[in-house]
């Protein structure tokens, strides 16, 4: 390998990083780097304005459509400016007042006449909580005598009562804000108008037209013209149809990514909704990681932050209680959880007029569009040098004279000036129909088209894309860093062993085992120290447990043991609480019983709870010190659960007085006392494989993608998972580094962690941050990293990797905010399934260009050839367009949209470095093109005695001559579409069934070449074929089927054609600059 190329990936790397070094690191990536080479993610302005200024663009509006409008951001981000400005300003205006009417006695607010029967409208609701006006509050009663206005009960919520629904809808509006419409048809036929080469086209077939009806009249001057006209209408018409049809896909999925699905609570009941669905008076309950789906007022908190920097534009955590209850639409939860009360939706709230006057852009290119934007404007290039060429020749021949028959065409003087225009917009045409061929505008285009596609049944199969470009990314992944909760396993938790009071239980669920004062501190823990909720209907109906996996299975065993949730937590009151992290592994609450008693809970990872007791409750209710004999034994209960896969979590307590808690203004920061506890019992909780992960991650290894495991839970847990997934294949493998503590890697050197992260395929007990050191790691070794995660910590790790994969059912929306695709059912399955996806975008668009480029070299050639020796051109300016319409957007139709197959997933993965066009894919491209040119220029000069026309008049046998030949070069590449669909394989036929609009197009090419032939010869210059004709066209064409067989076999060198001129013009310089560095003999 070259000297040069680590380091021209290291610049690479750390662009992608985003790191901002000093003025000369960004020369030298911008002088060594590609101008058409962009990071996968966060490009930075300057390189996406680089590329653009690089591309020759004949059409910016097709070619640029799908990329990113830098002008509408740069007027977006002025919007958002100055809707924060304005909000702040009324703001500060309302504090400015409050504070100057505090010394004078307050007026109060009469609430206008009700409406809708509520006694608050909805303008004093908004104009409320717009202003953070507490004062208003106040006068209301704050947020209970808001609630009896809105007449909404703020411990059971709303009722589900659809016509109550309904009516809170129309009175305060719905939780919708209006969106820019999305262009009509109309809108992509213009811009489908504006290509530079098809105006020059319209203004020649017009020049055409006119001069034909003079010449010939009406009945038979129209159709040179007539039918160049056509030909450009019609292919604007199928490139708006396909450019609209994307629009829409676009669109489509823009509103399944905003349709953000929540809890509130009606009826008493935790039910799921959408975000659309939220009206004003609903009481819903938030969490660290939520979005505050609407503008309300805090009902109760316990912790609560949020970060309201998407309106405010400032990274600042702010802490939300009842001297600051106001909560905004669209701000995230940080920390803590909390019930709000419902104010404002849609367009009343900021966030609503934020999001109306932001219109959505579907522009963001990904580094492949931009890549093919470097393969067309090369093309581009060559094809207008061959198209002025071709002008520059036919033109002197034609007012030389030197034409193929010897005939003067042109007579200096004799001629007229309508004929001599005539002859030259008829060169002209030619000229700007070959350009139309040979620069493929439709190249990048086929890009989004494949991604469109790929997003479409990506849905059907599990999987939301955020970010386009991580479609193609996927398909080089190298690794995926996968969690184990809900996505390797079923995230169906129950407890099936329990360890209370030092014994193991007979059953997890037999109280009978146990003392009262045992049960009652144990069942007061569970349904105090719980994000969830136990629902008990009064009509005697089941019971309803909602809440996290983990916190649903021990609450089941909560009521199992006979705890009444609603009396155990009437019974104490919160007085603080450290919600659960997964840096600490565990989350505590603090509770007054009575008196002066208070107790504080926690519960986490069973070894880590363990740890900081220092006594534990035995059967007979007895507190005992944590002697070491009965720290090993219960170390043992717990190893020997985490062998048999069980996730283990124990339970403890210790007692505090209340006169040493702090004031509650001051609880914010009390940190709850986490040493001296008493511990009450330890479960194991059976979380069970998901079906068919073992076999996912067999397919992931044999296609080159290595899976590793990173989980919070125990080694001993994390291990026995991962045999039974077949992440470890057997006992003899799991040592370390292969399996290893968060903390033993994290207490690595940043030099030794890269050595390290290779050789890892579990890590257990690991802390969000461990997870962001091992992507880090990875990527630095060269890898393209895929992380899933869920919580709220995991979006720097879910930012930083290549592809962020969050989980759609336990997913947080921080989480998914930081993710580029969205797992929908949280399932292994369905991450092998993007990979699979993501490979095939990349086949699909080095199928369409293997076609492409076998058109482009093929028409050019010819077109070169006859010109310069023939002086006039076998395929006319109709019929080359028909060829571009074939190859363009109906040959993109078929190839992009082809589905994957298992043979992609038998690949080594797609290098990110690596070359556009393969050395299989020159051999196929040399080997068609090569077929073509010698057939079509065999025809071109020996047709019509091959044909035998020897008799026919001239002119005929050259029209029957070039109808063949063009005749011919269509099913060639029709033929070649064939070959095109499998670049290395045999049976180019496999699987073509499932593939119906590959068919479908083939199909209409076919019937409309016979169409064209048979029937439309006055337009297309052609004339009718016989049976004869038709059959050695097919056969012809045929033949490319086996010569590309025989062609597959044709060995080809591992390293890239490019690459191995750039070796060599790198020698030759080196050579050349050690030559000049000799000393001169004297």
């Amino acid at each position: 390998m070259d000297e040069a190329s680590p380091k021209r990936y290291k610049q690479h790397k750390d662009e992608e990083k985003g790191s901002c070094g000093g003025v000369g690191d960004v020369t030298e990536v911008y002088l060594g780097d590609d101008a058409f080479d962009i990071p996968a993610k966060n490009a930075p302005i300057e390189r996406l304005r680089r590329w653009r200024q690089a591309a020759l663009v004949l059409n910016a509006s097709r070619r640029f459509r799908y990329t990113l409008d830098l002008k509408r951001e740069e007027e977006k981000e002025q919007i958002r400016r100055k809707i924060r400005a304005h909000a702040q300003v009324i703001r500060a205006a309302f504090l400015f007042k409050e504070a100057a009417e505090k010394g004078a006695p307050g007026t109060p607010i009469v609430a206008a006449p009700p409406t809708g029967g509520y006694g608050i409208g909805s303008e004093q609701l908004t104009a409320m909580t717009r202003d953070h006006c507490l004062s208003t509050l106040q006068e209301y009663e704050g947020v209970k005598g808001l609630s009896n206005l809105l007449m909404t009960n703020l411990d059971k919520g709303l009722t589900a009562d659809e016509t109550e629904l309904s009516r809170r809808r129309n009175e305060f509006g719905p939780n919708t804000y209006p969106q820019k419409k999305g262009r009509n048809f109309l809108v992509f036929l213009w811009e489908a108008c504006q290509d530079l080469t098809l105006i020059i086209l319209i203004i020649a077939a017009v020049v055409s037209l006119v001069l034909g009806i003079k010449t010939e009249g009406l009945n038979e001057g129209w159709y040179d013209g007539g039918s160049i006209a056509f030909a450009v209408i019609l292919v604007i018409l199928v490139t708006a149809i396909s450019d609209y049809k994307q629009s829409l896909q676009f669109q489509n999925l823009n509103e399944e990514k905003r349709n953000i699905h929540l809890e509130v609570i009606r009826g008493g009941r935790r039910v799921e909704i959408s975000i659309f669905d939220i009206v004003v008076g609903d009481v819903v309950p938030l969490k660290i990681g939520d979005q505050v789906p609407a503008d309300g007022i805090l009902i109760s908190g316990l912790s609560l932050a949020v970060d309201e920097s998407s309106l405010t534009g400032e990274s600042k955590i702010v802490h939300k209680d009842q001297k600051s209850p106001f909560l905004m639409s669209g701000c995230k939860v940080a920390d803590g959880y909390g019930t709000m009360l419902v104010t404002a939706v849609g367009i009343n709230t900021e966030w609503g007029l934020l999001m109306a006057s932001i219109s959505e852009d579907n522009g963001e290119e990904t580094p492949l569009q931009v890549r093919l934007n470097g393969v067309a404007t090369l093309i581009g290039v060559v094809g207008l040098s061959v198209a002025f060429f071709v002008l520059v020749v036919l033109m002197i021949r034609y007012f030389t004279g030197n034409t193929p028959d010897g005939s003067v065409q042109f007579i200096k003087g004799q001629t007229s000036v309508k004929d001599a225009i005539d002859g030259a917009v008829k060169i002209l045409t030619i000229a700007v129909t070959i350009v139309v061929v040979a620069v493929p505008e439709g190249l990048p285009l086929a890009v989004t088209l494949t991604l469109a596609y790929s997003m479409r049944k990506m849905m059907a199969d599990k999987a939301l894309v955020r970010r386009l470009s991580a479609c193609e990314t996927m398909g080089s992944a190298t690794t995926i860093c996968s969690d184990k909760t809900g996505t390797l396993t079923l995230n169906q938790m129950t407890v099936v062993e329990a360890h209370v009071g030092g014994i193991k239980l007979s059953s997890p669920d037999n109280s009978q085992q146990l003392p009262d004062s045992v049960l009652s501190v144990l069942i007061e823990g569970l349904a105090l120290n719980t994000t969830g909720n136990v629902y008990e209907p009064e009509d005697g109906r089941s019971i309803e447990i909602t809440g996290s996996p983990t916190e649903k299975a021990i609450l089941s065993w909560g009521v199992k043991l006979g705890m009444k949730f609603g009396d155990a937590r009437s019974k104490a009151s919160v007085l603080h609480v450290f919600p659960f992290n997964s840096e600490k592994k565990r989350g505590g609450v603090a509770v007054h019983v009575e008196g002066s008693e208070v107790h504080v809970h926690w519960k986490g990872a069973a070894e880590i709870v363990l740890a900081s007791c220092t006594s534990w409750i035995d059967q007979n209710g007895q507190r005992q010190d944590m002697i070491l004999n009965q720290v090993d034994a219960f170390k043992t209960s717990i190893e020997e659960m985490a062998a048999v896969s069980l996730r283990c979590v124990a339970f403890a307590f210790r007692s505090y007085e209340m006169e040493n808690v702090p004031l509650e203004e001051e609880r914010d920061s009390w940190m709850l006392p986490e040493n001296d506890l008493v511990l009450l019992g330890i479960v194991g909780i059976k979380d069970p494989c998901r079906p068919g992960v073992k076999e996912a991650v067999n397919l992931c290894t044999n296609a080159g993608v290595k899976v590793r495991m990173v989980t919070g839970d125990n080694l001993k847990t994390a291990k026995a998972i991962a045999l039974e997934c077949g992440i470890l294949c057997s006992e003899e493998e799991a040592t370390e580094p292969t399996i290893i503590e968060g903390k033993v890697f994290r207490a690595y050197s940043e030099k030794a962690r890269e050595e390290v992260a290779e050789k890892i395929s579990v890590m257990g007990r690991s802390s969000p941050n461990d997870k962001l050191l091992l992507v880090q790691a990875l990527r630095k070794k060269g890898h393209v990293v895929a992380v899933t995660g869920d919580g709220t910590n995991d979006a720097p790790a879910l930012h930083e990797a290549d592809i962020g994969l969050a989980m759609g059912i336990q997913g947080t929306e921080v989480a998914k905010e930081s993710s580029d695709i969205i797992i929908l059912d949280d399932n292994f399955a369905s991450v092998v399934k993007v990979v699979r996806w993501g490979r095939s975008v990349y086949a699909n668009i080095q199928k369409f260009i293997q076609f492409q480029l076998t058109v482009n070299v093929a028409a050019l050639v010819i077109n070169v050839v006859a010109a310069v020796s023939a002086g006039e051109v076998p395929l006319n300016a109709v019929e080359l367009l028909w060829v571009n319409l074939i190859m363009d957007t109906l040959g993109a139709l078929a190839l992009a949209t082809e589905p994957p197959t298992d043979h992609l997933m038998k690949r080594s993965p797609v290098g990110r470095r690596e070359p556009l066009i393969t050395n299989i894919m020159w051999r196929n491209i040399l080997v068609q093109a090569l077929y073509q040119i010698a057939i079509l220029l065999v025809l071109n000069f020996g047709g019509r005695s091959l044909l035998r026309l020897d008799n026919e008049m001239r002119a005929h046998a050259d029209k029957v001559k070039n109808t063949f030949i063009f005749n011919t070069f269509v099913f060639c590449q029709i033929c070649n579409e064939f070959n095109s669909r499998k670049p290395d394989e045999m049976n180019i036929f496999k699987g073509i069934t499932k593939n119906h609009l590959f068919m479908g197009i083939v199909g209409v090419t076919l019937v409309l070449q016979i169409v064209i032939i048979e029937f439309l010869g006055k337009f297309t210059s052609t004339v009718r074929l016989n049976w004869k004709l038709w059959m050695v066209s097919i056969v012809i064409a045929l033949l490319s089927w086996p010569l590309a067989v025989v062609g597959k076999l044709i060995p080809v060198p591992a390293i890239p054609v490019v690459e191995y001129f750039q070796r060599s013009l790198r020698k030759q310089g080196k050579e050349h600059q050690e030559g000049s560095h000799l000393p001169i003999a004297s």
